[in-house]
């Protein structure tokens, strides 16, 4: 069923299982005890930044198919990343030989699979699915901005682009918090082209779906438990109020940002973390177990919000088109009538 830009779930797909693997920066704040695997050195044992963002990645994967105790491999991959041919996605998939499905919406990628997944299953067109994604600052850096080596000064609107990986398992069935309902997000661009202010541009898209989904469903932001947006950061986090405020929606008393909760502890990382390993992270380890522990957190929208620039439409003076795709997560048997 559909109404707008939503999507209803009636079989309700379960994440069966997730798992985590994050640097040590993103394991010294709140989120360090939930991730399954926390690395005490960056490059993983590598000697590229890239290769480290491959092996994170394919360790998600493998982990979450692994404790999801699945009686069959995965019927479908889905996943993708920030580097360029989003080949640490693609490696994985060599690596696991899993059928492929390669995705790239930048940060949102991690509720855009999500999203992708549950519409596969809910068709029955597969029974289980891996829906992945992850990240790592320098392979970022040095694709989207400045060579580490150049040691340029990083600007106060900046945000920190998070190392780690995170894979959700997607399975028909009882167990685990279930997709009720994703809202499909559309491009939107406010004239920001600085590519150190990921939250300013990005907040009107969060916003943009969000108000969308609220009128889709009809549902009071009150519905939620925790709203939850990717990787707006403390400035673009403050953006996505305003911007709801104007029209009428308050989701101050339940808003959340995974770029605010990853480097909480850390003062050095100015507006907070960023990138497709941001949400992927915080989501599938400290909130999934939120959501398993039987405590308040029992109904979850889960807004991944992503920058759909690069360095040759930023170097030709262009400026950066954002997305956001909404998924609600709920934990238990009973959910909203609508979608029953």
């Amino acid at each position: 069923m559909q109404t707008g830009n939503t999507v209803y779930f009636r079989t309700k797909p379960r994440i069966a299982a997730t798992a985590t693997v994050a640097g040590p920066k993103e394991c010294a704040g709140v989120v360090g005890k939930y991730v399954d695997l926390p690395l005490d050195d960056d490059t993983f044992g590598e000697d590229t930044f890239e290769r480290a963002e491959r092996k994170m990645f394919l360790y998600a994967v493998q982990k979450s198919i692994e404790k999801a105790n699945l009686a069959a491999p995965p019927d479908v991959f889905l996943a993708g990343d920030l580097l360029n041919q989003i080949i640490s996605a693609s490696f994985t998939a060599r690596a696991t030989g899993l059928p492929f499905l390669g995705i790239y919406n930048a940060c949102s990628t991690m509720s855009e699979a999500l999203l992708l997944g549950g519409m596969l299953l809910d068709g029955g067109y597969a029974q289980t699915a891996v829906a992945a994604t992850g990240s790592h600052f320098s392979s970022a850096e040095r694709q989207y901005r400045y060579p580490l080596e150049l040691g340029n000064t990083r600007p106060p609107q900046s945000q920190w682009t998070v190392t780690g990986a995170g894979s959700a398992v997607l399975a028909r069935g009882e167990e685990g918090p279930a997709l009720t309902c994703g809202t499909v997000g559309r491009v939107i661009d406010y004239g920001v082209s600085d590519v150190n202010n990921m939250g300013a541009a990005m907040a009107p898209a969060a916003a943009d779906t969000i108000r969308k989904h609220l009128i889709d469903t009809g549902r009071d932001p009150s519905y939620y438990d925790l709203i939850l947006t990717g990787d707006l950061g403390v400035l673009g986090s403050r953006l996505v109020k305003d911007l709801l405020w104007e029209k009428g929606i308050d989701i101050s008393a339940n808003h959340a940002d995974c770029g605010e909760i990853i480097y909480a502890d850390n003062e050095d990382e100015f507006q907070g973390g960023s990138g497709a390993g941001c949400s992927a992270v915080v989501f599938n380890s400290y909130i999934y177990d939120l959501l398993r522990g039987g405590s308040k957190v029992n109904k979850v929208l889960l807004v991944a919000t992503g920058a759909l620039l690069s360095t040759v439409s930023s170097g030709q003076g262009e400026s950066i088109p954002c997305i956001a795709h909404a998924v609600a997560i709920e934990q238990g048997r009973t959910f909203d009538r609508e979608t029953n």
